[in-house]
């Protein structure tokens, strides 16, 4: 992929907003946080993540960001034109670049989750021992008999292995958060510049959480402590999704990441000792993940890599593009102007 330093081309379409639409990022934020409570009231109401419910309510409440997403767009028409575009979907191109990022998101937090278990268990945090691990005991109640050391190790391998592709599995639920974080959210934020964006997203992200955080999911801790561990883990992990959405102008790279985090938590249930495993230290949420993420962020911030952000500007003439923000850099795709498919870089101010 071929860079030059390149101005925006005048009279292309405006798709980005000019400022923040503060009116729907708030619609936005009330449907999709009041359809999570709604829809998780039934454990709340008889027997928590016990309930046989359970099950069902919690895919079904990973759908409420993209309600939240339709209401503001075809209610409250933001944007009002462009719309797979602004929210990423459309077009797939440069098919380099996507097809990058695409591989970026189903593999990246899967390698990312080993390095975080790996330093959760140098630093003590989880005790390394498959035999007695959640897989293990799971076999156990499963298979009539002993089960041999052998047959754990093997299923164990096979799961681990496997996670990439029950990533594309759980990128089919994980779609139906991030068409809201992610492909309208982030988007709607962008005026503020890059970093507020990120953050404001993985705050909103994580807060989104509090339903089931509240009743002890992912961390055991149903109080304000498991939430904010919450809130820190999807800032960490919101920063690289976040990244891949802004770097890539597709919201599919997060998707798929998103499925490959989901999925990547059968790496800590398949190693560690399920008697002595803390989600909120060891896990990929916990401070081993702050840890691990923070490094990666860092690498990706000196490689400059968070200024480098396609604009996604579309084939016809319409109107100027607005002034980006200063703090990043846009770039408009000569493949989605008739050009070869390379990329041409702006600087921001």
């Amino acid at each position: 992929m071929t860079d030059t330093t390149h101005a925006p081309a005048p009279g292309q379409p405006e798709i980005l907003p000019r400022r923040v639409p503060w009116r729907a990022v708030l619609v936005f934020v009330l449907v999709a946080c009041g359809l999570a409570w709604a829809v998780a009231l039934p454990l709340w109401l008889d027997g928590g993540l016990a309930n046989p419910l359970s099950g069902l309510l919690l895919p079904v409440m990973m759908f409420t960001p993209t309600v939240a997403m339709l209401v503001v767009v075809l209610v409250l028409r933001t944007p009002a034109q462009h719309r797979l575009r602004f929210l990423g979907m459309w077009p797939l191109r440069p098919a380099g670049r996507t097809i990058l990022f695409l591989a970026i998101g189903l593999f990246g937090p899967w390698v990312l989750s080993l390095l975080i278990a790996g330093l959760a268990a140098l630093c003590g945090w989880g005790i390394l021992d498959p035999e007695r691990s959640v897989v293990a005991q799971q076999l156990a109640a499963t298979l009539p008999g002993d089960v041999d050391r052998e047959l754990i190790m093997t299923v164990i391998i096979v799961q681990i292995v496997a996670t990439p592709f029950n990533a594309i599995l759980s990128s089919l639920l994980a779609v139906g958060e991030e068409l809201g974080w992610r492909g309208w959210l982030t988007p709607a934020l962008r005026p503020l510049g890059t970093w507020a964006t990120l953050l404001i997203t993985g705050v909103i992200w994580g807060l989104w959480h509090s339903p089931i955080i509240l009743l002890g999911y992912n961390f055991a801790r149903p109080d304000l402590s498991g939430v904010l561990l919450m809130v820190a883990g999807c800032v960490a992990w919101g920063i690289l999704l976040g990244w891949m959405r802004l770097r890539s102008a597709s919201v599919w790279p997060a998707v798929l990441a998103h499925g490959s985090l989901n999925a990547s938590a059968a790496v800590f249930l398949a190693l560690f000792d399920a008697q002595h495993l803390d989600l909120a230290l060891a896990g990929p949420l916990g401070v081993a993940a702050w840890i691990v993420l923070a490094v990666v962020i860092v690498i990706l911030l000196v490689a400059g890599q968070f200024r480098r952000q396609p604009a996604p500007v579309p084939p016809a003439a319409a109107a100027p593009l607005p002034a980006p923000p200063a703090d990043h850099t846009y770039r408009a795709d000569v493949a989605d102007t008739g050009g070869n498919g390379s990329d041409t870089v702006g600087r921001a101010g």
